[in-house]
């Protein structure tokens, strides 16, 4: 079960930020992803802002990809969830 959306984003205040920048999302950045997620559960990633049109698009990837739960999406900055287990 998720924790709720409010200790999520407590917690975040204090999580690692993976940036993204104009290479996108690739292999190499899903598996650091998914390195990241197992071992904190919950990251932010920060995209780069020439990059703002394929946000989304990178971020629906990250999430198919790492089965993970977009908590919540700021800005240039989401926060992803992936419960240890």
């Amino acid at each position: 079960m998720t924790p709720p959306k409010k200790e999520l984003m407590r917690r975040s205040l204090s999580t690692t930020t993976l940036q993204i920048g104009k290479a996108g999302v690739n292999e190499r950045v899903i598996k650091e992803i998914k390195r990241q997620l197992k071992d904190k559960e919950l990251i932010r990633i920060k995209f780069a802002r020439s990059i703002s049109t394929e946000k989304e698009s990178y971020i629906n990837e990250i999430i198919r990809k790492t089965n993970a739960k977009l908590i919540d999406l700021r800005g240039n900055v989401a926060i992803i969830f992936k419960k240890k287990g």
